[in-house]
């Protein structure tokens, strides 16, 4: 949360050409009164989910490459990565960000004071308790990583 993931999604997509997909985006546009509370996240996104995969799927099969904005903090949310680009046959990447908390809690400042498209007001505390969870990628994936150091 607050890595700098949507801002190096955005520079992706036009670097290459891809179609850039949001979750953010997607959930505040359909469930813009829902969703108040990280449970409300986690369910609306669970909806959202096999929507954009058949979605994205479509879009690969016309090879035309899409950027994922979305979390991928945990294995099982990077399983439904996989299960994207294997159903479609198609290379992938993962980007990874490695950034300190303390970067990750001065950009959720910023983010909450300027409330761009999509974003929820997150506090610190929540900051704590959602990234409590996080699990780095590892080899055993199988996923071609591309690592960023943010400090």
């Amino acid at each position: 949360m607050a890595s700098g993931k949507t801002t190096l999604s955005k520079k992706l997509a036009s670097d290459h050409n891809a179609i850039l997909i949001s979750e953010d985006i997607w959930l505040s546009k359909l469930y813009p009164e829902e969703i108040n509370s990280f449970d409300d996240y986690l369910r609306y996104s669970s909806r959202l989910k096999p929507v954009v995969s058949q979605h994205v799927q479509t879009i690969l099969a016309q090879e035309i490459s899409v950027v994922l904005d979305f979390p991928g903090n945990v294995p099982s949310q990077r399983q439904w990565f996989r299960s994207i680009f294997e159903a479609a046959q198609v290379n992938h990447a993962l980007h990874y960000i490695v950034a300190s908390d303390f970067l990750c809690k001065e950009q959720l400042r910023k983010r909450n004071a300027e409330q761009p498209e999509g974003s929820m007001i997150m506090s610190e505390a929540e900051f704590d308790s959602i990234t409590a969870y996080f699990q780095p990628p590892i080899a055993d994936e199988g996923f071609n990583i591309i690592r960023y150091n943010f400090h």
